[in-house]
């Protein structure tokens, strides 16, 4: 276990909070248990047995029958295919989400040998060809966008001010633009991913 006594911890309230939060804490995760591993297994299970059973034709057919789908009903043939296709759609919503914390990461300050590390130990080129966009330089006349929580933000840089900005359109379709009073782009990604979170799209919700 990591050794956490020197880890900053301030609250939003305090005046570091913003240059805490764009400091990588090395090393930036423990390693995975065999019981997180397994209870990560069963959540997964929990998560796709639902999808297969909105999505299984027999599911449907009890359904409409008004009878229970018994438990047992999972070891038929079809269902198993149900699950199989349930489960490709978790692999898609894992790809989604390893983009958008590989592009958080990323433009708050990782580098692809780090993002590489984080995913699994691949190398950096298999890292930046994986997320290509995920890591820019950034110059203080760019715009910088990103995807997050089903939301789009753009981060700027006003060379006036000397100070972050961002624009953003979350997944409700609320739309926020910041004033220039981000000191660093950290602190606009951070408030942009805030913003983007706290209107993401409810669970079941589809898209408006």
């Amino acid at each position: 276990m990591t050794d956490l006594d020197g880890i900053p911890t301030p609250d939003k309230s305090d005046e570091n909070f913003w240059s805490a939060l764009s400091n990588l804490v090395e090393p930036p995760w423990n390693e995975p248990t065999l019981d997180d591993a397994c209870t990560m297994d069963d959540r997964v299970l929990d998560a796709v047995r639902a999808l297969a059973e909105r999505i299984s034709t027999r599911a449907l057919a009890y359904a409409a029958a008004d009878k229970p789908f018994d438990p047992v009903l999972m070891t038929a043939p079809d269902v198993q295919l149900a699950l199989l296709r349930a489960l490709y759609e978790a692999k898609l919503s894992v790809d989604r989400l390893a983009e958008s914390a590989a592009t958080v990461a990323g433009r708050g300050g990782a580098n692809y040998a780090q993002l590489g590390s984080a995913w699994g130990g691949i190398k950096r080129q298999s890292a930046r060809l994986k997320w290509p966009h995920a890591v820019v330089r950034k110059s203080a006349k760019e715009s910088i966008p990103l995807q997050y929580a089903g939301g789009v933000a753009v981060v700027h840089h006003d060379a006036d001010t000397d100070a972050w900005w961002y624009t953003a359109t979350a997944a409700d379709q609320r739309i926020e633009e910041s004033d220039p009073v981000h000191g660093t782009y950290a602190e606009a990604i951070a408030g942009a991913t805030e913003f983007l979170l706290a209107h993401a799209r409810p669970h079941g919700q589809p898209p408006a």
